[in-house]
């Protein structure tokens, strides 16, 4: 029995070694070893075109070389693809994706997280390990990995690195799906989406890198930014309904004024702060659309976007109000330090079913109503958003007469 295994084993690596020497892989010593221990990803290796130029050291360097040093492969980082794609690195590093880590470590209540959904990767953690790390430390084992980022690795996955398959759209599916950003949704199910997915060879609808991606370039930068938030605004109204929302968002105070927090809102590149880059950006993504349609039929389209970001922005304003009230007149509690409106860029720390619904009603449904708009599927907008973000409102204000009732004389 124990040659059978033997023997199996041998025609296991040979069969991994093999598929190398079939590739025109530069085969080592850490490959030999490896079709042992972790066999899969020795052929996931060779199934990429760096397999025929490039060793695992190119990546790992050369410290480790048995069991007993494991912990000396050095992780790859975005500088070690840099050395190569120096174009690609440059576009990434100038993008949103680049501080997608930066996000999650400077927002409020971010490490007040368990390590394992953050730092441990299966919560927020598991789809924004993409980006620059600000801090070294390694306080768990996981840390390792969450502090260097995934970078390129997250769209072309580790070990073949194939451009084939970080240029299909669902390499974005995995982190652009869900709750707050359910872009793959939106997209798979409207025009654009199905045009594309019932005849990939024809691609007769755009991919997200069609669209987010124009010629390969690695910023993946969009006009109204996470937040759905640019300054300056030419329209009186809508800069009235903003306010409100700024306010919300904790960027300003409840004078109006600009908080600490709007420098992250900066650093992290979350929304638009002048006209030049929010037309710059627009431009990009209309670009594309004139490839297929006329400047007339983008134009109304994407205007009527627009409007739709305005239209939710009514609704969410009048709400973030009425929570800002109940906080201001005692009928919510307001912690020590806090303003008399919610902070709704802490996560979900909020005690009250009030702002809980104003949470959802930020990071869920009005996400759904522009970016579906955006997305062009009219039901995601529609079922999925707005028709939500009026129920929200309407049982915000119910429960604010409910608590005012309950203390009147």
């Amino acid at each position: 029995m124990q040659g059978t295994r033997g023997w199996i084993a041998c025609v296991g690596v040979t069969m991994i070694m093999g598929a190398a020497a079939g590739a025109g892989a530069v085969g080592s010593a850490c490959e030999e070893c490896h079709a042992k221990v972790t066999p899969w990803l020795v052929k996931d290796f060779n199934r990429g075109v760096m397999a025929e130029t490039m060793g695992c050291a190119d990546c790992h360097g050369d410290g480790h070389t048995g069991a007993d040093d494991a912990d000396q492969a050095e992780l790859p980082t975005i500088a070690t693809c840099q050395a190569c794609h120096e174009d690609q690195a440059g576009q990434y590093l100038a993008g949103k994706h680049a501080k997608g880590l930066l996000a999650v470590q400077v927002l409020p209540f971010s490490h007040s997280q368990p390590d394992a959904f953050v730092e441990g990767q299966k919560g927020c953690g598991g789809c924004h390990t993409l980006g620059i790390a600000t801090q070294d430390d390694r306080k768990t084992e996981a840390r390792q990995y969450y502090k260097y980022g995934m970078d390129c690795q997250n769209c072309h996955t580790r070990h073949s690195f194939s451009v084939a398959e970080a240029r299909e759209p669902e390499a974005c599916q995995t982190c652009h799906q869900g709750f707050d950003h359910p872009q793959w949704e939106m997209w798979s199910t409207s025009k654009h989406g199905v045009a594309y997915l019932l005849d990939r060879e024809a691609h007769r609808g755009p991919t997200c890198q069609d669209c987010h991606m124009p010629e390969g370039d690695h910023r993946v930068r969009t006009p109204w930014g996470f937040l759905g938030v640019r300054l300056p605004e030419e329209d009186e109204e809508w800069m009235g309904y903003r306010v409100s929302v700024l306010k919300g968002l904790g960027v300003l105070d409840a004078k109006g004024q600009p908080t600490a927090l709007l420098e992250v809102v900066k650093a992290g590149d979350l929304a638009r702060l002048d006209a030049e880059t929010f037309a710059a950006e627009r431009k990009r993504i209309t670009d594309t659309c004139g490839k297929c349609h006329s400047k007339g039929f983008y134009e109304a389209n994407i205007a009527n976007a627009d409007k739709m970001l305005k239209e939710a922005d009514k609704l969410f304003a009048e709400a973030i109000e009425i929570v800002a009230g109940l906080r201001r007149d005692g009928f919510i509690e307001v912690g020590e330090g806090e303003g008399v409106y919610p902070q709704l860029l802490s996560f979900y720390e909020v005690e009250t079913r009030a702002e809980q619904i104003l949470y959802d009603m930020f990071m869920d449904h009005r996400m759904k109503t522009f970016q579906g708009a955006f997305h062009i599927n009219p039901d995601y907008t529609t079922w999925y958003g707005y028709a939500k973000m009026k129920q929200d409102l309407a049982e915000i204000r119910e429960i604010s007469l409910e608590m005012r009732a309950a203390k009147s004389p």
